[in-house]
């Protein structure tokens, strides 16, 4: 219903900021993330928003991008998550690195977010994975062109090799995908040769 506010940041606390739309004071709900990165007060602001309907209430939630909008819709199509749940999620993990654990099936760093269990989190993995996609740009920080999706599909082996590696080391799924996109970022000539490939991640997990 409401695309998005821009308008002037009248006050901020946890999981709440009040934009001056031409001299209305509207109430936003933001995560924690959002928060941490909101202007000061008195500073123009834009948020993408959600409206949530209720029978007794009528509330909007704001996201400084609308990557994290998106993803926020996502996580609130999933059973038992709700905008405050979405919220939660989004207050401790960055748009990529939620991607990157729904991919690997990371539910253990998902469920970190407060007020979001185990079985929840498993359930946000399995049914949020085929709707997850990632492209190079993503996995190598912007430094390649191109829209190919490479989630685990076999197109990229010595990535996908050497993050199945890193796991089987006990390291965690979001953290060995993390190190290896920022490794093929600055090292795009080991991208085919998994051993140089690990032995450069396995530096960057220390």
């Amino acid at each position: 219903m409401i695309a998005y506010v821009n308008g002037i940041l009248e006050s901020i606390e946890e999981g709440n900021a009040v934009i001056d739309v031409n001299g209305f004071g509207i109430n936003v709900g933001i995560s924690g993330s959002t928060m941490d990165r909101m202007p000061g007060i008195g500073e123009n602001v834009k948020l993408y928003t959600y409206t949530n309907v209720k029978e007794d209430a009528f509330t909007l939630f704001g996201f400084l991008s609308r990557d994290e909008l998106n993803l926020f819709k996502m996580l609130i199509t999933v059973s038992g998550i709700g905008p405050k749940g979405g919220l939660s999620i989004l207050s401790v993990m960055p748009p990529d690195d939620l991607r990157f654990a729904i991919m690997a099936g990371d539910s253990a760093s998902i469920s970190k977010a407060p007020g979001i269990g185990k079985k929840t989190a498993e359930r946000i993995t399995l049914e949020l994975r085929d709707k997850i996609k990632v492209t190079e740009d993503d996995m190598l920080g912007g430094g390649a062109a191109g829209a190919l999706e490479v989630a685990g599909d076999g197109t990229y082996p010595a990535r996908d090799e050497t993050v199945a590696a890193l796991v089987a080391l006990g390291y965690n799924s979001a953290a060995a995908m993390k190190a290896v996109r920022k490794v093929l970022a600055e090292n795009p000539d080991v991208a085919e040769n998994t051993e140089r490939l690990l032995k450069l991640s396995l530096k960057e997990m220390f």
